[in-house]
């Protein structure tokens, strides 16, 4: 039997997987975050554990005899979130988390001081990134800083109450801009970049391997027959790689959550700095991935749903298939934006809007904009000489067939949808667990079951490709306005 906790932005999510990996149980505790200035992204570290405290009670009181002989407990979780601990363990302040923008004046001092973020770090120098927002807690918060003996991204800090271990792993730790990428260890030089050291630093492992075992008192209250090793782990979407089966290089997933990327599986460290995509570890040994990611693609729907009284499910139901490219345009640039433009001041707005506009109208053109910022993502990629023709869908998003039939023709790629789609990243940290466990990769990361999969509709790519050039001179004429 096997764990795997997701540490998400809205929610931690478990699921108890047998022997097979068929799903015995699952639990789900909600998330806040915390917005307490313009562009300010936060959350309590604690809360993660108070989470993974309910629904590892709820896992036991689901299935306690499958949970007594749980062998290994696997972590994925939101990338790049500054988690500060001092001495004794204790977190400083309130996680800084990935879409979070105030470092934005830090990322242009750091890439002018240490060109080598771009080259060892292989990738631009963001505000989403953790360096950035540790040089803006040494600016604005010295007292902070100066106490500052721990540094950890989000499921590292659940790790450690898990087993009291200090520890990250290559694809996570990679998001924080101190990796050497290629190398896959920690950079003395980037680290002094921003006032740190190796001693400030986990030890690093692979997301396959062992990190360690959980304490006994734990143990005790969950009821576990021998204490479960902790896998390494993974950043949530080298997780949902790992849950979809993408470990092989040149397999690829989309993912439809809180924000939105193009994953891509390379055999090689493949930075594409000027295009603004992420060159990173994967969570399984020798083994690297591409990424292009835009900060708001559910969380853009979850945005129009709040504003219309509605729940996205709602919106997207009554949108149901549709015949073209809205009428109406969208930027999905609530908070920003990462691929292909780096620009963290950028902001979102709809154009064309007409007094026949209503509520349709509104989601099909937030459907269609999430899904065009995800083919500049593809563009972006393909400039690095990356192709694909075929992803597997995850997250939330992927519940909607609508949505995923306009990525597809958009795109031009076949999406094939797991019937688990919106599991990716938990079912992947309980297969690193397993990995972990059994002391192998051998036969762990299959791929899933699919529900369906959709092809492109000749149609609708030929009448999105005309959509998505004019939609690609919105965000130059709204970056001329000041927006």
């Amino acid at each position: 039997m096997y764990i795997g906790l997701d540490i998400g932005t809205s929610s931690v999510k478990a699921i108890l997987l047998g022997e097979d990996q068929s799903l015995i149980a699952s639990a789900t505790s909600d998330l806040t975050v915390e917005r307490p200035h313009p562009g300010w992204s936060e959350q309590d570290p604690d809360s993660w554990w108070r989470a993974c405290e309910i629904v590892l009670d709820a896992l036991k009181t689901k299935a306690p005899a499958e949970l007594a002989a749980v062998k290994g407990i696997g972590l994925s979780g939101h990338m790049h979130g500054a988690t500060l601990l001092d001495s004794s363990g204790q977190p400083l302040r309130p996680c800084i988390l990935w879409n979070d923008g105030r470092s934005g004046k830090q990322c242009e001092e750091l890439t002018k001081a240490e060109p080598k973020f771009h080259s060892l770090g292989g990738n631009l120098v963001m505000p989403g990134f953790t360096a950035p927002k540790l040089q803006w807690v040494r600016e604005n918060e010295p007292e902070i800083f100066s106490k500052t003996a721990m540094v950890l991204l989000p499921k590292d800090y659940v790790r450690f109450k898990l087993t009291g271990e200090y520890a990250g792993d290559m694809s996570d730790s990679a998001g924080t801009l101190w990796l050497d990428v290629a190398r896959r260890d920690w950079s003395e030089e980037l680290l002094a970049a921003t006032g740190l050291t190796r001693a400030q630093m986990p030890r690093l492992v692979e997301g396959s391997e062992a990190s360690g075992t959980l304490t006994p008192d734990l143990c005790s209250r969950w009821g576990f027959s021998a204490p479960p090793v902790v896998a390494g782990g993974g950043g949530d979407n080298a997780a949902s790689a790992c849950g979809v089966g993408a470990v092989d290089p040149g397999s690829a997933f989309v993912s439809l959550g809180t924000s939105g990327v193009l994953f891509v599986t390379n055999d090689r460290f493949s930075p594409n700095v000027d295009g603004a995509v992420h060159a990173f570890c994967h969570a399984v040994p020798e083994t690297w991935h591409q990424m292009g990611v835009i900060l708001s693609a559910t969380d853009s729907l979850n945005w129009l749903a709040g504003i219309l009284k509605k729940t996205p499910g709602e919106l997207t139901q009554a949108l149901g298939r549709v015949s073209g490219p809205s009428a109406v345009s969208f930027l999905p640039y609530l908070g920003g934006e990462r691929t292909p433009h780096n620009d963290v001041a950028i902001r979102a707005g709809f154009a064309g809007i007409s007094h026949e506009t209503d509520d349709n109208a509104l989601t099909h053109a937030v459907v269609d904009g999430v899904a065009f910022a995800l083919k500049d993502c593809l563009e972006a990629l393909s400039v690095a000489g990356t192709k694909i023709d075929r992803v597997l869908a995850v997250g939330g998003g992927s519940r909607s067939e609508a949505w995923l039939e306009i990525i597809a023709s958009l795109l031009n790629v076949t999406v094939d949808v797991p019937v688990d789609g919106d599991f990716g990243a938990s079912l992947g940290a309980a297969r690193l667990g397993q990995a972990a466990a059994l002391g192998s990769t051998d036969g762990v990361f299959g791929k899933p079951a699919l529900k369906t999969s959709i092809e492109p509709v000749p149609s609708l790519t030929e009448h999105y490709a005309e959509a998505y050039g004019r939609w690609r001179k919105l965000y130059p004429a709204f970056k001329q306005a000041g927006f």
